[in-house]
C-alpha cells in the first residue's frame, strides 16, 4: 500500500500567544495527571482547550524534561517528551489517522513506530489490533515518558478508530499518556478508566476564567482598565467563558 503524504504542521504545538493569560494552575492539575493512562479536556468551543494544551507542551519542552510524578508509572524514566496532533475530518480515515498517530509519536522519538507503519501500509494490512501491538511494544522500550496531545479529537466519528483507540488504552505501555481535547465525550471506555484512576478529567468548570484570570484577561490582555464591579459583572454574565468574554 503506498503510503500517505502528510502534513508536518499538524504535528507542530501552536506556539505560545503574546497575549495569553497563563494559568498555572490548570497546568500544574496536568502535570500531576502524567502518572495516568489519558487526561482528557472536554469542554465546548472557546474554553481555551488548545492554548492550554500548547502551553502545557511549551513548558515541558522549555524545561528540557520534566521530572516524573510521584508514581510507579514510569518511575523510572528519563523525563517527558511531548508529540502533538491536531486533527481534523479527513483523519476519520482509520490509515490516516494512525500514520499521523505514528508520525506525531516518531517526531520526538525517532523510529519509534517503524514497525507498526510497515504493518500498517503493506499491500494486506493485518487488522489495527496487530499494527498497535507492535507500536506499543517499540514505545515500551522507550527511556523517555512521552505524552501525545490528540486536539480538536471530536471530528474523530469513525468507530473504528476509537475502537483502535481503546485498544491502545486497554494496553497502554506506562511510557505512553494520551492528553485529548474535544468539544465532546468520545465513545472510549472512560467509565472504567475513571473507576481504575486511570482518567485525569478537566471540563467547562475547570476552564472557566476565575475572577483573577477575567481581570487579568480584560484589564491586562485587552487593556480595557475596567473596575473590579465591571470585571466581576462580565464575569458573571459570561459564566468565566473565554470567548464571550472577548466577543
Amino acid at each position: 500500500m503506498e503510503r500517505i503524504p502528510l502534513l508536518y504542521t499538524k504535528l507542530h504545538a501552536p506556539p505560545p500567544r503574546p497575549n495569553r493569560v497563563t494559568r498555572p494552575r490548570l497546568l500544574q492539575r496536568l502535570e500531576a495527571g502524567l502518572h495516568t493512562p489519558l487526561i482528557l479536556i472536554s469542554a465546548p468551543a472557546g474554553f481555551g482547550k488548545t492554548t492550554l494544551l500548547a502551553d502545557f507542551g511549551w513548558r515541558i519542552a522549555e524545561r528540557g524534561s520534566a521530572p516524573p510524578p510521584s508514581s510507579t508509572r514510569g518511575a523510572e524514566s528519563e523525563g517527558y517528551r511531548v508529540a502533538w496532533l491536531a486533527l481534523d475530518e479527513r483523519d476519520n480515515d482509520p490509515t490516516r489517522f494512525w500514520s499521523y498517530f505514528i508520525a506525531a509519536l516518531e517526531k520526538v522519538q525517532s523510529d519509534v513506530g517503524a514497525d507498526a507503519l510497515a504493518l500498517l501500509h503493506t499491500p494486506q494490512p493485518p487488522p489495527i489490533t496487530t499494527v498497535l501491538t507492535a507500536l506499543i511494544n517499540a514505545v515500551a522500550s522507550v527511556a523517555w515518558q512521552l505524552v501525545l496531545i490528540l486536539d480538536d479529537y471530536h471530528v474523530i466519528e469513525a468507530q473504528s478508530i476509537h475502537d483502535g483507540l481503546t485498544f491502545l488504552l486497554d494496553h497502554m505501555p506506562p511510557n505512553l499518556h494520551l492528553m485529548i481535547a474535544t468539544r465532546a465525550d468520545p465513545p472510549l471506555p472512560l467509565a472504567r478508566l475513571r473507576a481504575r484512576s486511570q482518567l485525569i478529567e478537566l471540563r467547562a468548570a475547570d476552564l472557566r476564567f476565575t475572577h483573577d484570570e477575567a481581570a487579568a484577561f480584560l484589564n491586562q490582555i485587552m487593556g480595557l482598565n475596567l473596575s473590579a464591579e465591571d470585571v466581576a459583572a462580565l464575569e458573571a454574565r459570561t459564566e468565566g467563558w473565554i470567548a464571550g468574554l472577548q466577543l
